[in-house]
């Protein structure tokens, strides 16, 4: 028995959402998809600029975009637990 999946492929971001995180799938050239996960920092002229946590700037335009949504804002990085100081003995 064989079991398949559909993904389902839903852009629900528009201008309005330029400042938010947002996860985005986009469709490359060899036909692979690949993703950016950034701060949507602008959208005009049929292209997005999405900022990578890196200060990479990724530009993607509009017609690649097959999937993307406002995701929660990055959390803070883990702090690691302290090590216990050394008693005086």
């Amino acid at each position: 028995m064989s079991a398949r999946f559909a993904a389902r492929l839903v852009v629900s971001i528009s201008g309005a959402d330029v400042g938010q995180r947002i996860s985005l799938r986009r469709r490359l050239p060899t036909g692979e998809y690949s993703d950016v996960v950034g701060v949507l920092e602008s959208w005009s002229n049929k292209v997005l600029a999405v900022r990578r946590r890196d200060g990479e700037l990724v530009e993607v335009p509009e017609e690649i975009m097959v999937a993307a949504k406002v995701v929660p804002p990055q959390p803070p990085p883990r702090r690691r637990p302290r090590r216990p100081e050394p008693e005086d003995g």
